[in-house]
């Protein structure tokens, strides 16, 4: 008995889709990730930063990056992230009010750049929860930039073998130091082997730590000075929560950070992708679906495959 192309392509579709989503309802596929417990980060307090751009500064020293300029050259001055800067500090200002902000990369706690990434260029540190790059692996697909929801991940367009270029907490500073109690009571690495932009910093504006301690200590700001800030601590469960929190006069959209869910933009695309393809059922019928429309369609055109065959012997 002949089946109809139109019924094969209707069983294919069919069979896929309720297999897939047998295998794995939607929603149950991936449960959300938590920070390691002795995850690195840092704090930026707007209230506190004069833009001095000293941490601006001391990035490129520190990760031996050539300093970004204006089109007139005259001074240091890129307007936001690019190929040459993994941090930067920009002015918010409408009428009366204004602010600087810090700009770099969020190390979130369930990164959509790792989560987007095809060979693991960019990973997480399971211990320090960095989102680190290696280049062996990039395949400079963009993905990470186009999955990224704070534009961090930069590409060097202008290069010849162009890399991914963004904030990785200076992991490189590290070396055989190790993390200790400073005088403030944060968690740290030793001068000089740390997150160059947090040493150099003249009002303590951005400081760094552990996520736990960082965390307790913003909400202690807000707590003493309920009128100074917006009572929420930016990181805190955006995005899944990241390892870069902000603490601010004005509203965060104001100063660029995006309002966000409280779920990793990859805890929602994998759980959309497990419920299809679980197993690769549904990619199999979609290959059948496939095929049968390119037989379709090879046959409009004429002939059967067969008789192209021939034509063409």
């Amino acid at each position: 008995m002949k089946v109809g192309r139109r019924k094969a392509l209707r069983t294919l579709v069919t069979t896929g889709a309720v297999a897939a989503g047998a295998a794995a309802p939607v929603g149950a596929a991936r449960a959300p990730k938590v920070a390691p417990p002795g995850a690195l980060g840092m704090l930026y307090d707007t209230t506190l930063c004069i833009g001095c751009k000293a941490c601006v500064t001391a990035c490129y020293q520190a990760n031996g990056l050539e300093p970004s300029r204006d089109p007139s050259g005259l001074h240091q001055a890129p307007l936001g992230l690019d190929s040459r800067t993994k941090n930067v500090i920009k002015l918010y200002k409408e009428g009366p009010f204004q602010s600087f902000v810090k700009a770099q990369c969020m190390h979130c706690v369930d990164p959509a750049c790792a989560g987007a990434c095809m060979l693991g260029s960019l990973k997480k540190d399971a211990v320090t929860g960095v989102v680190s790059y290696d280049p062996q692996y990039c395949v400079g697909c963009r993905y990470c930039m186009m999955a990224c929801p704070f534009n961090v991940c930069q590409f060097e367009y202008e290069k010849a073998l162009p890399q991914i270029v963004k904030c990785e907490l200076c992991r490189h500073r590290v070396g055989e130091a190790s993390l200790a109690a400073s005088s403030d009571g944060f968690t740290r690495y030793p001068r000089g082997h740390g997150q160059a932009c947090t040493e150099v910093c003249p009002r303590g504006a951005v400081i760094s730590g552990t996520r736990t301690e960082l965390l307790a200590e913003a909400k202690r700001r807000i707590a003493a000075a309920p009128d100074r800030y917006v009572p929420t601590v930016y990181g805190e469960t955006e995005a899944g929560g990241t390892q870069v929190l902000y603490l601010s006069h004005v509203p965060f959209e104001k100063l660029g950070l995006p309002a966000l869910g409280d779920r990793g933009v990859p805890h929602v695309a994998y759980t959309i992708q497990e419920g299809l393809y679980q197993g690769f059922i549904a990619p199999v019928a979609l290959y059948g679906v496939l095929g049968l429309v390119m037989l379709r369609n090879r046959r409009k055109r004429g002939a059967p495959p067969e008789a192209e065959k021939g034509a063409g012997a």
